[in-house]
């Protein structure tokens, strides 16, 4: 597979817009000016991997999300889902979020493997 700078700006474009934040915003987060930001975005300029790895923190993002496109779901939703099959009241309810949460797991491991 090879990189398309292009895309990967798009996808960070993407999740900052998604979050409301301004290139400004975001900028300041990982410590970059905000021309260099647009750059990134627009594919034109390449950034270092201590760059890419502020801008994936900033933006709570994995790597292969903004790189591939490839999402994976954070431990965050994982907890949720399984707080939230903890506290179900009917079984049915528990029944369906422990399948939704081992459906999610496989997904996420059969992208790994791809």
């Amino acid at each position: 597979m090879e990189l398309d700078y292009g895309k990967v700006g798009m996808r960070i474009r993407q999740v900052r817009k998604a979050k409301g934040w301004s290139q400004d915003e975001l900028a300041k987060k990982c410590g970059i000016s905000m021309s260099f930001l647009g750059h990134i975005e627009r594919g034109t300029r390449i950034m270092s991997l201590e760059t890419f790895t502020g801008i994936c923190k900033a933006l709570d993002t994995g790597a292969d999300e903004l790189l591939w496109g490839v999402p994976h779901p954070s431990d965050a939703v994982l907890d949720l889902l399984y707080q939230k099959e903890k506290n179900a009241d009917e079984k049915k309810e528990t029944d369906s979020y422990s399948m939704y949460v081992r459906i999610m797991k496989s997904v996420a491991e059969i992208m790994n493997e791809v």
